[in-house]
């Protein structure tokens, strides 16, 4: 199924909470979704910070074929092609790229570009983009920064990600133009690693809980 970007965020807007993955073995990403899933959380933001994210997007898309599947940390012409090839739903990107968002819409695939600053929101109003991924975080002014530029940018669509834990999520789902918020403290690589599902289950139930 292909989505349109509007109904990306509805989804996302349903989640609240964004798992962002980057994973070292691709077959890790059937028991990580399962316990995603199983816990209230079934959807993915596989990035391509590891070389395993291509092959994950396309075992995960074969054996979930109604999951949403975003491909994070996109950076070249070449990795847009290789998520959408791999069944990924949509693209998010830590910066605003013209050259992507332009391919991604060319393609038909829904794109969500990393902003941080009026410049790049403008850029991105500019090619009738309006749901941006507000990064990183934190760094760039948090709560704060997203409620100044909300003044003149009423209408964005937000997904913060970077920086966001436990003890600043809800600062900034309380913020009415944010629509979820990205993050990766309950699914550490290094929990992965250990294929420590119970632990990240538990995380995940916190997360969902809140």
């Amino acid at each position: 199924m292909s989505y349109t970007t509007q109904q990306i965020i509805e989804k996302l807007r349903e989640f609240k909470v964004i798992p962002v993955i980057a994973l070292d073995n691709v077959e890790d990403i059937l028991p990580l979704m399962d316990t995603l899933s199983e816990n209230g959380l079934p959807v993915a933001e596989i990035t391509f910070r590891s070389e395993a994210a291509e092959g994950a997007i396309r075992l995960l898309r074969q054996h979930n074929p109604d999951i949403l599947i975003l491909a994070g940390t996109v950076l070249t012409a070449e990795q847009v092609v290789a998520a959408k090839n791999a069944g990924a739903d949509a693209i998010v990107t830590p910066g605003f790229n013209p050259k992507i968002v332009q391919l991604c819409q060319d393609l038909g695939l829904p794109i969500v570009p990393g902003v941080n600053n009026p410049m790049s929101i403008e850029a991105a109003l500019e090619v009738g983009i309006s749901a941006v991924k507000f990064f990183p975080a934190e760094a760039s002014g948090g709560v704060k920064m997203i409620k100044a530029l909300l003044g003149p940018y009423s209408h964005l669509q937000i997904m913060p990600t970077g920086g966001i834990g436990p003890h600043n999520l809800k600062d900034y789902l309380a913020i009415p133009n944010v629509v979820a918020c990205g993050g990766s403290w309950f699914v550490e690589k290094s929990l992965i690693k250990a294929k420590n599902w119970d632990e990240i289950g538990r995380l995940v139930r916190e997360v969902v809980d809140r």
